[in-house]
């Protein structure tokens, strides 16, 4: 548990199936908070919300739903979401511009208001008691699994040894790609930092993380990561040195949630790093990485474990990136398969084969072009990623 937070997660009704649906982070105080929303410019109540709601810097209490996105509601949607952040108010005694709302589910259904009314008196009564597990749970969707982490970082100073404490917690597993990817994700800490230092942190966090993970190619319309600095704890972010301490530490967490949400991908059999090496630029690097994970070709490969390099080297060539088919290496974790653009053989991809039975894959293309990198994760597709968005709304 991490100092100055409380949670609380309950099963309110909105969900059929009675599982929890409705969550509460609650800062002791009002906490130094910055975030990073959808691009998708379908943007759901909950998003338009918060994006003028966060320019304040601060926060005290964040309340999330899952069963209902809110999205594409109009402007009763807004009605309703501006009715959801009095109501945590009314309840908690906090001011109504201190609570952001999230939400997360289907796209175009009325929000059943009776189910938060209800709701949210429910989680004060919970409050005390309540775990980050709680929260968890009632923001799950398709996922098979909640996703938390907890971490510390040391910043060494004058006058001696400060630690950082960070909590984070997310859910996601369809609907994911670049572009904030497609999640609702909060990341907690004890520091003390300003608002416009954890936003730039956070938004170069996202940028590492987030930013370089897909599922399935499709972006959201509620999209949030929050993060909020509650200032309980001894660390003061201040200067370079802590900064960059700060710095490394919410990239971690980040990407050990982005990790996660990878791993319970609807469907996933398989996680995979793809790296683009030897890129002419930054950016080629990035759009190489980037084309051969969204490819499904690529991902139908991964699932069925065949190390299918001329997929791969194909969405390279049409990403926009300069290539050069004659001086492409590529290899299955330490396997190369590819020297110079030319197959290595039978032999050679036997034992790439192999690499691709284990659950963790890392694939490397060396354009031999430079000296820029960049890496994505990605899972596989199987016949199972179907069958849940087949059968999502019934």
């Amino acid at each position: 548990m991490i100092n100055g937070f409380s949670f609380a997660g309950i099963p309110a009704g909105i969900k059929k199936n009675g599982r929890r649906d409705l969550g509460l982070i609650l800062c002791d105080k009002p906490a130094t908070a910055a975030a990073v929303f959808t691009k998708n410019q379908v943007k759901a109540a909950p998003v338009i919300l918060g994006q003028q709601m966060i320019k304040k810097g601060l926060c005290q209490a964040v309340l999330a739903n899952s069963g209902n996105a809110n999205c594409f509601t109009g402007e009763q949607g807004i009605k309703d979401a501006q009715f959801s952040v009095q109501l945590v108010a009314n309840t908690f005694g906090i001011p109504k511009d201190l609570v952001m709302v999230c939400s997360t589910g289907v796209i175009g259904a009325p929000m059943p208001m009776d189910r938060f009314a209800s709701g949210v008196p429910q989680l004060k009564t919970k409050i005390a008691n309540g775990t980050l597990a709680d929260f968890a749970d009632a923001i799950l969707t398709t996922d098979l699994a909640p996703k938390t982490v907890e971490m510390t970082a040391v910043i060494e100073t004058a006058q001696g040894p400060q630690t950082i404490t960070m909590a984070g917690v997310a859910k996601g597993s369809g609907m994911i790609r670049p572009d904030m990817a497609t999640m609702l994700a909060y990341v907690l800490t004890d520091a003390h930092i300003s608002a416009p230092d954890l936003q730039q942190a956070l938004t170069a966090a996202c940028n590492k993380s987030f930013n370089r993970i897909t599922v399935d190619g499709d972006t959201s319309t509620n999209d949030t990561l929050l993060c909020l600095a509650g200032g309980t704890g001894p660390a003061h972010i201040q200067d370079a040195t802590s900064l960059t301490v700060f710095q490394d530490l919410l990239e971690t967490v980040c990407m050990d949630l982005a990790r996660q949400i990878v791993k319970d991908g609807e469907g996933a059999t398989k996680v995979v790093q793809i790296t683009v090496a030897g890129a002419a630029s930054q950016i080629d690097a990035f759009r190489a990485a980037e084309a051969i994970a969204h490819s499904n070709l690529v991902k139908t490969a991964i699932y069925g474990e065949d190390p299918n390099w001329g997929r791969i080297t194909a969405a390279a060539g049409r990403s926009g990136a300069r290539v050069d088919q004659d001086k492409m290496d590529l290899y299955f974790g330490a396997i190369p398969l590819v020297r110079q653009g030319r197959w290595l053989g039978k032999e050679a991809e036997q034992k790439a084969a192999a690499v691709m039975k284990a659950r963790d894959i890392a694939i490397t293309l060396d354009l031999h072009l430079g000296k820029y990198a960049d890496s994505f994760l990605f899972c596989d597709f199987s016949e199972n990623y179907v069958k849940i968005n087949a059968d999502y709304r019934s």
